[in-house]
């Protein structure tokens, strides 16, 4: 009998642990909820999220909140590209520069829409109250379709509020679109050079940029970072580095082109 007390007294206190470890990690609601990834802080706009271990590696985790940001399927337009994201606090100021982050996306089961394609990315230039931004993102689903259509929607530009995806394709076809050789359920590294009114997207340690937005559209010059999910994506994000730098001087024009 005293050895079956002392069994049950250990198993007790285990799950008492356990349970403390749970709640370590329990998820956050925006809005404005905050998660910490080692030193860095993020607050929770629109998105829920956690910090965990996935793959043996500390992450973020984080889900659009449809509860705090509901999607329409039928006004698309109107209900993503929207200010779901996750925010680092402590840069507000960022201009030109750097930001590299490794990201990881996966489809969420049930999908809340037929459409979802892994949507996962970063927000740079953001305005303290959410009404202004840059981003570029991926659609990972896509990136390496058989269908070379599908595969030239792969990278996103748009700029927030007046020029989301749909804008874009309407009034500028693939000209803030292409392709990426990204996929979904693997870490893709993404790194976006800010300068000017230029952006480029170089994905995976490549020498040379996968994407180019040769003439950012929004107003708003200067402000925060945010890593971003929408509809349908479980997104998980590490090693998150930002590099503020002066304005570069332009290369010399390329040659000119007329037409291809």
């Amino acid at each position: 009998m005293k050895v079956l007390n002392i069994f049950f007294a250990v198993l007790f206190l285990f799950s008492l642990s356990f349970v403390s470890d749970a709640q370590s990690t329990t998820q956050v609601n925006s809005k404005w909820g905050k998660i910490n990834l080692g030193k860095q802080v993020f607050e929770l706009h629109n998105v829920t999220g956690e910090t965990i271990k996935f793959q043996g590696r500390e992450v973020i985790k984080i889900e659009r909140d449809l509860k705090a940001l509901p999607f329409d399927s039928t006004n698309i337009e109107k209900t993503v590209d929207e200010p779901h994201y996750a925010k680092l606090i402590g840069i507000d100021d960022f201009e030109n520069g750097t930001i590299e982050v490794k990201m990881y996306s996966q489809l969420q089961n049930p999908a809340p829409y037929s459409g979802i394609a892994g949507f996962i990315g970063v927000y740079f230039r953001i305005k303290e109250d959410d009404s202004a931004f840059e981003g570029i993102y991926l659609r990972p689903k896509v990136g390496r379709h058989a269908n070379q259509l599908f595969r030239n929607h792969a990278v996103q530009y748009m700029s927030y509020p007046h020029a989301k995806f749909d804008t874009l394709r309407k009034t500028a076809p693939f000209r803030y679109e292409g392709s990426a050789p990204v996929a979904l359920n693997e870490w893709i590294t993404m790194r976006i050079e800010v300068n000017g009114e230029t952006a480029e997207m170089f994905i995976n340690d490549m020498k040379y940029s996968t994407f180019i937005v040769d003439r950012m559209l929004g107003k708003n010059k200067i402000g925060g970072i945010g890593l971003y999910v929408d509809i349908g994506t479980i997104g998980y994000f590490r090693d998150l580095k930002v590099t503020k730098r002066s304005l570069k001087a332009k290369p010399k024009a390329a040659e000119k082109v007329n037409s291809i």
